[in-house]
C-alpha cells in the first residue's frame, strides 16, 4: 500500500509543479526514507534529513538549493512522534497522514509537539460512529478483537464504557499479540487460532476489529466486521497469497477520500522508469508482478519485468486505481504544504531581498499553516482546526472479496462529526443486507423484556404484557397503558379506538323496543277511546271511572317514558328517565292500589249498619292516587337536587367499547324510587289478594291480583339481570321491564272489561248487574 501514497505523493508534486497559480517560477521535491517500523531508524531517517545531502551530520547542512520546509509524516503514530520530536527543535511543521491509531489526546501531548498536523479527524469521532452504527442496524451483541498493545488497551477503554451506555453488549474481548519478526509468527499463529475458536462459538453475529499489525488469515466465520481506519484491506503485499473471503461484507469506517482529476490516467501511464533512484517504487514493483527490474541479480526462476506492465491489470487486494483515503491523505498534506508556501511567498515577494524572503519563509510556514485552507481539485476543503486536525469525516465501507481476489469497495454511507445531532451518521440501508446480532431473538410488539439472572443487560427473555396493556415496538422495557379513549388489539401491539356504545334507534334491539312501546302507547289510547266511549255503561261506572282514566293515562306515560331511555344519553334525558319513569309508575300503582281499596270499602259499606259509608266516594280514591305520587314525587326531588343523574362514559365496562350512559348520581336513591314502587305494588297485590272473592259484579280484585303478580315478577326478576348486564343490554333489560310490567297491568285488568263491551254487550246493563247479585246473594 506505500507504492499508492508514493504515487499519490508524487502525482502530488506533478500537479503543483504543473501549475502556474501555485508557487510559479518554484519547483517542489520530495526526498523519502524508511522508518522500517522501528524507533531507532525514524530516529536516524529523520537526522538522516537534516543533514547534508549523501552526508549523515546532524545540524549541518550546506546544501542551500535543497531546503527541508516541511516533513508528510507516516501513517503510524508512534513513526510520526518519534520524527515530530527532532522536528520541533528545528520548528519544522510535520503534516501527519496517521490512520493506525490515535495521536494527540490531551492539551500537553498538543503542546508537547506544536508542529504537528494530523490529516485524519480526531478518533473520538470513530469511537462515537462505531457506536452510531451499531445502533442504527441494532446489533447489541457484539465481539471485540484489538492487538495487544497500548493502543488495543486505550481503544478498549475507551469503546467499552461507551458500549454499556448505549444498550450493547460485547460477549467477548480477543486480544492477539502484535509481532515484529518471523519468529514470532508461529506464537501468533496458535494464539489467532485460540481467538479463532473463541469467535466461531459464540452466538455473536458482528466484530468490532482494532489492529495496528496485520491480521492472519483465518477460515470463513459468516461473521460481520466492523472494522476502524486504522486498518485497510490493501495495506500488505503478503495479502496476495491470502483467502479474504472471512472478511466478506465487513464495513470498515475509512478516511474519507474523493479522486483528483488526473489520477487514473497518472495510474495508467506511470513506468518504474519514472522513479529511477527510487527504491520503494522499484521494490513495490517488483512484489506486485513478482518480477525482477535488476537483470543483473536475476535468479532463472523469477522473470524479468519488461517496465511496461500495467498496474490496471493487479487485483483490487493489490493495487486500486482509485484514490483510497490513505493515499488522499497524502495528496491533500503536499497541497497543504503548497499553497502555505504559496500564501508566504505571495505575501514576501515584494520589497524583500532574497536571504530576507527565506528566513521569513521558514519562520512563518507554521503560522500559515494553521489558517490554510483552500479547494482541492477532488472539489473538497481541506483545512485545519485549532488542534491541528483535519476537519473531515469517515466514508461507511462496505467490502466485497470476490474468489478470484479482486476487492470492491462501496461506499455505503457518512460519518460527518460536524453535521447537526441526529444527522452526523448515514446509511444507505438499500446499498446493503446484513444478519442481526443479538444476545437473542428480539421481543416483538405485544412483549416486554425481562432480566435473565446472571446474564448481561443485552440478555433477556420476553414476557407477554399484561392484560390491558402493549407494547408498540421490539425490545421494550416495560409495557405501557392505553388512553381511556383506546384498547389494546388482539396482539396487544398497538391501541385501536373504542367503539362508542350505547342503545340507538337505528339498531335492531331499539328498533323492536321502540316498536313495542310504541304499540303498547296505541293500545293503550285505543283502550282509553273505549271506555270514554262507553263511559256511561256500567263497566265503565264501576269501581270509579276516574280512577280507571288516571291509570289508563299513567300507563300510557309509562309506555313513552321507555322512548327516554333509547337513543344517545344527553343532560335532560338523563334528568328525566327515571324521574319521569318513576312518578308515572307511582301514579298508576297508586291508582291500582285505590281502586282496590274501593273495592274493599264498597263491599264492607253494603253491610248493615256500617260505618264505611262515609268513606266510599272519589275523595278517598283521589286522596289515596295524590298521596302515594306526591311521595314519589318528593323522593325524586330529593335526588335531583342533591346528586342529580348525568351523562358519563364507562370506559372500562366493557373491553374495546366506550359506554354512554347515565351515570345515576345516587345509586341508593335510584334502589329508594324503585322501593317504593315495590312497596306499592306489594300493598296492592296484597289487598287485592284478600279482595279477590268478594261478591261483587265486575269485581276487579283478581284481576288486579293476577296483575299485580306479573308485576313483582317482574321487577323481582329485573334486579338481579340489571345488575348482571353492561351497556345498552342493562338499558333493554330496564326498558322491558317497563314495558312488559306496564303490558301486564294493561292486560290483566282491562282485557276482561274490553272482551265485555266489545263482543258481550248484553251483559254489560243495569239488569244484568241484579242478576248477578242476586244469584250470589
Amino acid at each position: 500500500m506505500w507504492g499508492k501514497h508514493i504515487l499519490a505523493l508524487a502525482f502530488a508534486v506533478k500537479e503543483i509543479n504543473e501549475n502556474p497559480n501555485i508557487l510559479s517560477n518554484i519547483s517542489l521535491g520530495f526526498h523519502i526514507l524508511n522508518s522500517y517500523y522501528s524507533t531507532k531508524m525514524t530516529y536516524k531517517a529523520t537526522l538522516s534529513l537534516l543533514s547534508s545531502q549523501h552526508r549523515f551530520a546532524p545540524n549541518f547542512n550546506c546544501h542551500k538549493k535543497s531546503n527541508l520546509i516541511a516533513l508528510i509524516g507516516g501513517c503510524i503514530s508512534e513513526i510520526s512522534t518519534n520524527v515530530a520530536i527532532i522536528s520541533a527543535i528545528h520548528k519544522t511543521p510535520q503534516v501527519s497522514c496517521l490512520t493506525y491509531g490515535s495521536f494527540l489526546t490531551t492539551q500537553d501531548d498538543k503542546r508537547l509537539f506544536p508542529f504537528l498536523y494530523q490529516m485524519v479527524p480526531n478518533e473520538a469521532h470513530q469511537h462515537k460512529g462505531v457506536v452510531k452504527l451499531l445502533q442504527h442496524f441494532r446489533w447489541t451483541w457484539i465481539g471485540l478483537v484489538a492487538v495487544d498493545d497500548d493502543k488495543g488497551d486505550k481503544f478498549l477503554q475507551k469503546i467499552v464504557p461507551m458500549l454499556s451506555q448505549n444498550g450493547i453488549c460485547y460477549a467477548f474481548i480477543v486480544r492477539l499479540p502484535k509481532y515484529s519478526y518471523v519468529d514470532e509468527y508461529i506464537a501468533m499463529l496458535i494464539k489467532q487460532w485460540e481467538s479463532y475458536v473463541t469467535v466461531i462459538k459464540r452466538n455473536v453475529n458482528v466484530l468490532i476489529l482494532l489492529f495496528l499489525a496485520p491480521f492472519l488469515p483465518m477460515p470463513p466465520i459468516n461473521k460481520v466486521w466492523i472494522i476502524t481506519s486504522q486498518w485497510d484491506f490493501a495495506s500488505l503485499s503478503v495479502q496476495k497469497i491470502w483467502d479474504i473471503q472471512t472478511f466478506h461484507g465487513s464495513i470498515s469506517f475509512t478516511i474519507h477520500s474523493n479522486q483528483p482529476k488526473g489520477f487514473q490516467k497518472f495510474i495508467q501511464m506511470v513506468r518504474p522508469s519514472w522513479f529511477k533512484g527510487d527504491g520503494f517504487i522499484q521494490d513495490f514493483w517488483e512484489q506486485a508482478f513478482s518480477c525482477s527490474l535488476n537483470v543483473s541479480k536475476w535468479e532463472e526462476k523469477e522473470k524479468i519485468c519488461t517496465g511496461e506492465e500495467n498496474l490496471q491489470n493487479l487485483s483490487g487486494i493489490l493495487f486500486e486505481m482509485k484514490m483510497t483515503g490513505h493515499s488522499y491523505n497524502v495528496y491533500n498534506a503536499v497541497y497543504a504544504v503548497a499553497h502555505t508556501f504559496h500564501a508566504i511567498y505571495k505575501s514576501h515577494s515584494k520589497h524583500r531581498r532574497l536571504e530576507e524572503r527565506d528566513r521569513l519563509f521558514f519562520q512563518n510556514v507554521h503560522q500559515l499553516l494553521k489558517r490554510v485552507s483552500f479547494n482541492n481539485s477532488a472539489g473538497d476543503i481541506v483545512h485545519f482546526d485549532d488542534n491541528g486536525e483535519l476537519v473531515s469525516g469517515f466514508d461507511i465501507t462496505n467490502w466485497l472479496m470476490f474468489p478470484n481476489g479482486s476487492v470492491v469497495r462501496v461506499k455505503i454511507g457518512r460519518l460527518e462529526p460536524q453535521a447537526p445531532q441526529g444527522t452526523k451518521l448515514s446509511i444507505h440501508d438499500e446499498q446493503i443486507v446484513l444478519p442481526l446480532s443479538v444476545c437473542n431473538e428480539n421481543c416483538n410488539p405485544g412483549y416486554s423484556r425481562k432480566k435473565k439472572e446472571g446474564e448481561k443487560f443485552c440478555c433477556y427473555d420476553c414476557a407477554l404484557c399484561p392484560e390491558g396493556m402493549i407494547s408498540h415496538e421490539k425490545d421494550m422495557d416495560a409495557c405501557v397503558k392505553c388512553p381511556k379513549e383506546q384498547y389494546p388489539n388482539k396482539d396487544q401491539s398497538q391501541c385501536i379506538p373504542k367503539d362508542v356504545n350505547y342503545l340507538s334507534y337505528k339498531e335492531d334491539l331499539g328498533i323492536i323496543l321502540t316498536i313495542l312501546a310504541i304499540s303498547f302507547c296505541l293500545i293503550t289510547s285505543l283502550v282509553l277511546g273505549i271506555f270514554m266511549k262507553y263511559k256511561d255503561t256500567p263497566i265503565v261506572k264501576a269501581n270509579n271511572r276516574m280512577l280507571t282514566y288516571i291509570l289508563l293515562i299513567s300507563l300510557l306515560l309509562c309506555f313513552l317514558c321507555a322512548l327516554l331511555f333509547i337513543g344517545q344519553p344527553g343532560k335532560v334525558t338523563c334528568l328525566l328517565r327515571q324521574t319521569a319513569f318513576g312518578i308515572v309508575f307511582s301514579v298508576a300503582l297508586s291508582s291500582v292500589l285505590a281502586k282496590t281499596i274501593t273495592v274493599v270499602l264498597a263491599f264492607m259499606a253494603t253491610k248493615p249498619g256500617s260505618r264505611m259509608r262515609k268513606w266510599v266516594g272519589k275523595g278517598l280514591s283521589n286522596s289515596i292516587v295524590l298521596t302515594c305520587s306526591l311521595i314519589q314525587s318528593g323522593i325524586c326531588i330529593l335526588w335531583l337536587s342533591t346528586s342529580p343523574p348525568f351523562p358519563d362514559k364507562d370506559m372500562h365496562s366493557m373491553k374495546g367499547e366506550i359506554l354512554l350512559e347515565c351515570n345515576e348520581g345516587s345509586v341508593s336513591m335510584l334502589y329508594c324510587v324503585l322501593g317504593y314502587m315495590g312497596f306499592l305494588a306489594t300493598v296492592s297485590f296484597i289487598v287485592a289478594f284478600l279482595a279477590r272473592k268478594l261478591p261483587d259484579s265486575f269485581n276487579e280484585a283478581k284481576f288486579i291480583t293476577f296483575s299485580m303478580l306479573v308485576f313483582c315478577s317482574v321487577w323481582l326478576s329485573f334486579v338481579p339481570t340489571y345488575l348482571s348486564t353492561k351497556g345498552k343490554y342493562m338499558v333493554a333489560v330496564e326498558i322491558f321491564s317497563i314495558l312488559s310490567s306496564g303490558a301486564g297491568l294493561l292486560g290483566c285488568i282491562f282485557s276482561p272489561k274490553c272482551y265485555i263491551i266489545l263482543l258481550r254487550p248484553q251483559l254489560n246493563n243495569k239488569e244484568q248487574l241484579i242478576i248477578r247479585k242476586s244469584d250470589r246473594i
